[in-house]
Parts: structure tokens; C-alpha cells; sequence
């Protein structure tokens, strides 16, 4: 992937700036596709996603290297986490309601409780 940025430099105290075009590379040296030796050569980690970028919502269909993709996919996961967590203290919060219950109706027929009054309505 290219891009252009403006960078600034000042090493003697000047501000400069200039267009400088920056090439990404592989941190390990190696290039993701190439055809050598009349085969093509693929990194194992050259990989494709598609899905929504969690970020922007945006379509993500392309390939690239697993590594690159971990941010993306951390904070994917981070999203989920989330929602499971939400999804499981809703029913912690059922299963303590209905637990309370069910001790009322043991303390009641244990005869530890009175039962509760009803007041009969007519209509």
C-alpha cells in the first residue's frame, strides 16, 4: 500500500516540508506474492477478509497479511466481548430473580415464612 504524507522536518532548527511517498513492507523481509523459479511464491499469512470494518462499518473484501489484520480483528472481538458480557449479566440477572422465588416458595413450605395474603377482589 502507498500513500503520500507531509512530514515535517527541522533537524537544525527549520521547519521543512515535503511530500515523501511511503511504501509498506513486510517487517520480516519477505514479500506476501511473487512468482520465482516459475511458481508462485505466497506467504502463509497472506490471507482475505471480508466482512464490516468495526470501525467505520464499512465492506472489507482484500487480502493481507494476518498481522496486519490483528488490530482490526481486536477490536472485532472487543465488540463481541461486550455483547456477550451484556448477554450474560441479563440472565444472571433472570436466574437471581427466579432463585429468590423459588427460596420464598421452599421458606413458605417449610413453614419458615408466612404465606403471603391475597386479597380477593369481586367483580
Amino acid at each position: 500500500m502507498d500513500c503520500a504524507q507531509t512530514v515535517l522536518i527541522s533537524p537544525t532548527g527549520q521547519v521543512l516540508k515535503m511530500e515523501l511517498k511511503t511504501v509498506l513492507t513486510c517487517p520480516l523481509g519477505s514479500k506476501c506474492q511473487e512468482i520465482r523459479d516459475g511458481a508462485i511464491h505466497q506467504c502463509t499469512w497472506l490471507t482475505k477478509l471480508a466482512g464490516k470494518n468495526p470501525s467505520t462499518g464499512e465492506n472489507v473484501d482484500e487480502h493481507g497479511c494476518a498481522i496486519t489484520w490483528l488490530p482490526l480483528l481486536l477490536i472485532e472481538n472487543s465488540q463481541q466481548q461486550r455483547g456477550t458480557s451484556a448477554a450474560i449479566e441479563s440472565f444472571r440477572n433472570e436466574m437471581v430473580a427466579a432463585n429468590e422465588g423459588n427460596q420464598r416458595i421452599l421458606q413458605i413450605t417449610a413453614g419458615l415464612l408466612a404465606p403471603p395474603q391475597l386479597n380477593m377482589v369481586e367483580g
